[in-house]
């Protein structure tokens, strides 16, 4: 039996592209635990490979990914869904984003829930005219768990991240792009293979160095600084300079900074 996940190395001359497909087909590609830890494993591997330029992530059947399976995770109680099953998945999606090579999604099928947020941690997202993609998890009364819909508000904006959260109707490819949840649309296979192959060819002849510092960059975005902006008001209103300047607002005269 072929493992629900599989990885490929193509080589081209000194530089390579990974290859990341889901393989389960029979059940839509939804994710469980083994897939996620077949990834977790699998992603430190394609981190250090230094050869690999690019990696897509790609699917085998109908469908890109349908989301979490709900038989993996609708019989754990609260706590067993948070520690073993919401974190791990976080993890996993993390260390996608986080890969030093640009990262592709070939969305050749519907993208839903848990497969949508494994397209968003990509870098790039490029899918098929008859594909749909949506947060359908409302309609059971759950929420996008592995940080989807925060990175839907990054990427298509928090009033369109609504739309798609709250009434959890999926949306055509055509107005994916048109909201740039999606960065390319493909009409066929044939089409996609060809501007996948295009993209890997630029990507592979990019400065790999230069594209993960330039994802680094990106990456802090988006970030939750609220702690590292209190941390700097506080050794702001620490610094004798701040006490002067309070000081001399108090007596209305000018500051005398003194750099401490």
């Amino acid at each position: 039996m072929e493992p629900e996940i599989l990885y490929s190395r193509h080589q081209h001359g000194d530089v390579a592209w990974g290859e990341i497909t889901l393989n389960r087909p029979g059940k839509g590609n939804a994710l469980n635990m083994p897939m996620l830890n077949q990834l977790a494993s699998l992603l430190p591997e394609v981190a250090a490979d230094c050869e690999v330029r690019a990696v897509v992530i790609r699917s085998h059947g109908r469908f890109f990914c349908t989301g979490g399976d709900i038989d993996a995770w609708s019989a754990l109680s609260s706590w067993e869904m948070a520690q073993d099953w919401i974190l791990p998945g976080i993890g996993v999606f993390d260390s996608i984003a986080a890969l030093p090579q640009p990262v592709i999604a070939a969305i050749t099928g519907h993208a839903l829930g848990g497969g949508l947020e494994l397209a968003m941690a990509a870098d790039l997202r490029i899918a098929l005219r008859s594909a749909k993609l949506g947060t359908p998890e409302v309609t059971l009364g759950m929420i996008s768990g592995w940080m989807g819909v925060r990175r839907l508000a990054e990427i298509v904006g928090v009033a369109r991240a609504r739309h798609l959260a709250l009434l959890g109707l999926p949306i055509t490819a055509a107005q994916a792009l048109d909201w740039g949840l999606v960065t390319a649309i493909a009409e066929d296979l044939a089409d996609m293979e060809q501007q996948l192959g295009v993209w890997l060819d630029k990507l592979c002849s990019n400065g790999p160095i230069a594209m993960a510092l330039t994802k680094n960059i990106l990456a802090t975005m988006h970030q939750d600084l609220r702690h590292q902006h209190a941390a700097a008001v506080a050794q702001a209103a620490a610094s004798g300079d701040c006490k002067e300047g309070v000081q001399a607002f108090l007596e209305k005269r000018k500051p005398v900074y003194r750099n401490r």
